[in-house]
């Protein structure tokens, strides 16, 4: 697995735990928008393992619409500062280079961009000259079109694809290849079989060189996969189906996992490795 800088080789699958600070997010929105309510969550997901607390103010749900930096900001702000003053080691998910510039000045080591840098023409330059570590997804544009946009021939050739575009432009910016992690962008613009095709070919994605980072917590595919002739599972009953898809992934030589639920995708990243070192 190649190394992403900054970040020490820990011998496994790195956990990512989500922080929405949002009142919209298709999970869990509103729960943690209070700020010590935030930071209160974020210290549980750090103390249940999370090696990286993911702290975002927009949500980027099916049909979500943008919200504005400075809003966005506000959200987050003291969210990250609390955090990393406590020694939490911080991811910010935001698609606003301000957003992003303020919260590695705050002391974050990470920005997760959904939009793989589309979305905010300056944001590849800041990240080249932060130096910091960076998540690029592959999207095909605003959260309010992902199923208008989900139109493949071959998903999976056409994922990767773009994806090396996302991972091109970065490096033509000046970002250090280093400091890439790609994510598949499950259920972003993709729907039902599609997921399950991208998920499927893992390493073909891993070929591009860098590592990869996988969320597929409680999303629509799984409630799908999981429903009856009453509709899709709903989310709060995902978990178990989300700890699967989080150990496959782990186990397909994922970087990183993405999950809401710490403590069981902790320990089965620690049970992947032992596996696979044995």
């Amino acid at each position: 697995m190649s190394a992403v800088r900054g970040f020490p080789d820990l011998g496994r699958c790195r956990v990512m735990g989500i922080l929405n600070v949002t009142p919209d997010s298709f999970s869990d929105g509103g729960i943690y928008l209070d700020p010590d309510a935030a930071v209160a969550h974020g210290l549980e997901l750090a103390a249940a393992g999370a090696d990286l607390v993911d702290v975002g103010g927009e949500s980027t749900r099916p049909g979500a619409q943008r919200v504005a930096a400075d809003e966005e900001l506000a959200r987050i702000r003291p969210v990250v500062r609390a955090l990393v003053g406590s020694g939490v080691v911080v991811s910010v998910d935001t698609q606003h280079a301000s957003v992003a510039a303020a919260a590695l000045a705050d002391g974050a080591a990470m920005v997760n961009d959904v939009s793989g840098g589309r979305a905010d023409r300056a944001m590849l330059p800041l990240l080249a000259g932060s130096g910091a570590a960076c998540v690029l997804m592959h999207s095909r544009g605003e959260s309010a079109d992902m199923r208008v946009t989900a139109r493949y021939d071959d998903v999976v050739a056409e994922v990767r694809e773009e994806l090396a575009a996302r991972l091109d432009a970065a490096l033509a910016a000046g970002v250090d290849p280093e400091a890439v992690v790609l994510d598949p962008g499950i259920g972003f613009h993709k729907i039902g079989a599609q997921n399950w095709q991208v998920l499927g070919h893992l390493p073909e994605l891993a070929s591009l060189g860098r590592p990869l980072l996988v969320g597929t917590s409680r999303k629509t595919f799984l409630g799908a996969l999981l429903g009856t002739g009453d509709g899709p599972r709903p989310t709060a009953a995902r978990e178990a189906a989300s700890l699967a898809s989080a150990t496959l992934a782990a186990q397909a030589g994922a970087w990183c996992v993405r999950v809401h639920d710490v403590r069981p995708a902790a320990d089965a990243v620690r049970v992947v490795a032992a596996w696979g070192s044995a």
